[in-house]
Formats: structure tokens, sequence, C-alpha cells
């Protein structure tokens, strides 16, 4: 079996902002050591949740380097990467790596739209050429092209693909990866809501949006299924729904950003294009902080 980076829940953390839009890396290294503290398994940086898209080449690197160094080892650190520019992802890793990244998370290429031979000659040029783990990551709804299962059985006979964030909601079709790939390639939910799910069906934990402000619950929540508590697993899976469904009312990772804010955790606005929430779903959010008694 190839190299796991991780079991359990990773964080795809937010880039905390100062008011004025320059990345605050203070409140990041506090951020980042508040996650271990609170039991957290990974860290995912400059992922969609981490506004990769808005960050310069210089501050994505240092973004990741600063995340490196508060980790300091504690908990492996996964490098949001990936690119619709194919060459442009190689250099971002290789950068990612001498600053000391763990592994590479890398988005199916976006707006291009290439086909699933087109997905399999990207992947492989990469991994014929970084010399860390790749975790694939399949979110369809923002890039418009799916990785398909037959095309996972392909990119896993690749030593250093070795993992894949599932973001698609179709759970037939995890079961049919689960099924061509094996233990050749884990999987890791990339939803939220679909956890336990996903973990019933083989996969091994979660990169989450909920545990910017719930560490240790999607710890737990991990952990207790891994160890065949499955009955506690689910009430966790259950007790966290609606605030699950209230980080995802508006764009991540606009919801999450105003949770942790009225949490006292200053991590600031979003990047433009991203705005605030409407007063309505800005009020539920509210609403289900409360319920769990988060603020």
């Amino acid at each position: 079996m190839k190299k796991r980076i991780f079991t359990g829940a990773a964080t795809a953390l937010v880039t905390p902002m100062k008011d004025d839009g320059r990345v605050n890396y203070e409140v990041l290294e506090n951020l980042v050591n508040s996650q271990i503290e609170n039991n957290i398994d990974a860290l995912v940086i400059c992922g969609t949740t981490g506004e990769k898209s808005t960050l310069r080449y210089d501050e994505h690197v240092k973004v990741i380097e600063t995340a490196v160094k508060a980790a300091a080892g504690r908990v492996p650190i996964i490098a949001g990467t990936g690119s619709n520019d194919t060459v442009y992802s190689v250099e971002l890793c290789e950068d990612a790596a001498l600053v000391g990244a763990d592994a590479f998370l890398m988005v199916a290429p976006y707006y291009n739209k290439t086909s699933q031979a087109g997905l399999v000659a990207h992947y492989n040029y990469i991994a014929d050429r970084v010399t860390k783990p790749i975790i694939l990551y399949n979110v369809p709804s923002r890039t418009g092209v799916a990785i398909k299962p037959e095309t996972y059985l392909e990119l896993s006979k690749h030593e250093n693909i070795v993992a894949v964030k599932e973001a698609n909601g179709d759970l037939s079709s995890v079961a049919k990866t689960r099924y061509l790939c094996g233990d050749n390639l884990d999987i890791y939910s990339g939803n939220d809501d679909q956890t336990i799910p996903m973990m019933a069906l083989g996969g091994i934990g979660v990169i989450s949006v909920l545990s910017n402000i719930m560490p240790m619950t999607m710890h737990k929540m991990c952990e207790a299924f891994l160890e065949g508590d499955t009955k506690t697993a689910g009430e966790l899976q259950v007790k966290t729904t609606g605030l699950v469904n209230a980080l995802f009312s508006d764009v991540n990772p606009i919801p999450v950003k105003e949770a942790m804010n009225l949490m006292g955790m200053n991590v600031g606005p979003c990047r433009l294009p991203l705005v605030s929430m409407n007063e309505a779903a800005r009020l539920n959010l509210i609403e289900k902080l409360k319920e769990l008694e988060l603020i």
C-alpha cells in the first residue's frame, strides 16, 4: 500500500485577511496552533477555503511556509497547488515543497474543462515531476469537469498519486471508485455532510470546512467511526447538520469566515469577488452557532 498522508479530519484552513485585504500572517499562526491543540489530524493550506484563487504567487508560497513553520512537524501540511495550467502547477509544487509542505492537494483543471484522457495526462505529468504525494480533488460544481472512477483507476497506478478528496456528492460514484481502486487510492470526503456516509464506503477521513470552527468534533467523529463506534460518529454527523447547511448557504468560505469572526477569531473579510453574506443567511448562521453553544 502507498504512503498514507493522514487518517481522520483535516481542516481546509481559511486564509485570514486584514481589513485592507493583506494576509494576516500572525492570525494564521494562531489558527494553526489552535487547530493542532484541538487534535486536528492534518491541515490543508491554500485550498478553496483558503482563497487560493486570489492569492498572488508570493503570498501563496508564504502562506504555506507560515503554516509549515507554525505546525513544526506536529501534523502534515497539505498545500493546495492545483491549477488549470499544468506547468504552473509543477512550479507551485516545487516551491511548496521547498518551504516544507508534506503533500499536495490538486484540484481538477477548471475552465479549460479537459477530457478524462486530459485529466490522466495532466496529473501524470505533474506526478512525474514532484517528490511529494498528491491528493486529487474532485469538485465538479466549481471546475465544470468530474473525475470518473475509471480515471481514478488509471491515475492510482502512479506511485505519487495516493488519495482523492471527493466532493462530487455522488455516493454511488464513490462506491465504484472504492471497488475499482481498493487500497491503492485513499478516499477523503470533501463534503462535511457526507463524512460518515463516505467513510462507510471505505473512506478514511474528511477534508473539512466545519473543522475551522469545530476541529475537536470533526476529529472525534472520524476517530469514533474508525474505532468502530458508529453510533457516536453518526450522532455527531447529525448534530452538526444544521450548522453545516448554514456554512454552505453562501459561497465557501464566506459563511465560515463570518462564523469565525463571530467567534472572535479575527480572520477578516474575504477578497473580492466574494462579498459578505446577506442578512437573512447571517442570522440563520448565528442561530445555528448558538444551538451548538459556539457563540
